[in-house]
């Protein structure tokens, strides 16, 4: 058999391996959304795959480890996320427009993947998980303290985390209305999210960027 071809075939079959693992975790997200982590078993995601109880456990040995490399990816792609989100702000920059932008991120990101509220914020996750997650609020915590002490210079450290500590538990509150719904609704509710942040934020960060700019949302304060 010439190389090339024995090069190929262990290329061929991680290939397949890898869509098989896809097709688990995107099974995995559906039934754990749906049921939860405790009452999802393993007979109910080989079946939404379309694949035997033989075939999952060829790369998996029970629904722990399918959710801890679900959650191990979903986490990986929200550090990135927060990442984008939580970038320097330019002071030219309205505060409605930097607190939009960041939540828009935030909020994209839970839609296109709600299995990672299942997960994270669910009364029965694994314990890997549950580790994980505190570490990447920590960092979440920190990322959002760095972005507000460039806005209040002025303000004591333990002000600072005391108000990015706040800031996320609003956002949090606001995130699980806004995936009970859909449509105009969802957007309604991730409104009333930015509304709330910026309504909070305002009196602290004063003029330190741009102006607020009347542009007919619902952001715009009555007297």
């Amino acid at each position: 058999m010439p190389e090339n071809s024995q090069q190929e075939q262990p290329r061929r079959r991680q290939a397949r391996g890898e869509r098989r693992i896809a097709q688990l975790l995107e099974a995995a997200a559906s039934v754990f959304c749906t049921t939860g982590y405790t009452a999802a078993s393993t007979n109910a995601i080989a079946r939404q795959a379309g694949v035997s109880p033989g075939t999952l456990y060829q790369f998996f040995p029970n629904k722990e480890a399918i959710a801890i490399e679900l959650g191990d990816r979903l986490m990986h792609e929200m550090r990135e996320t927060y990442g984008e989100a939580l970038a320097p702000v330019d002071p030219a920059t309205p505060l409605e427009e930097a607190v939009g932008a960041a939540v828009d991120r935030f909020i994209a990101f839970n839609c296109d993947h709600p299995v990672f509220f299942a997960l994270m914020h669910g009364p029965d996750i694994p314990g890997r998980i549950a580790e994980e997650h505190d570490a990447l609020h920590a960092t979440l915590v920190s990322r959002i303290e760095d972005l507000l002490s460039s806005l209040l210079p002025d303000a004591p450290p333990a002000e600072v985390t005391r108000t990015a500590h706040v800031c996320l538990g609003m956002y949090k509150a606001g995130l699980e209305l806004v995936l009970a719904h859909e449509g105009a609704e969802r957007d309604a509710y991730t409104q009333e999210i930015k509304n709330v942040l910026i309504r909070y934020l305002e009196p602290l960060v004063g003029d330190r960027l741009g102006t607020r700019q009347d542009t007919g949302a619902a952001t715009t304060r009555t007297a």
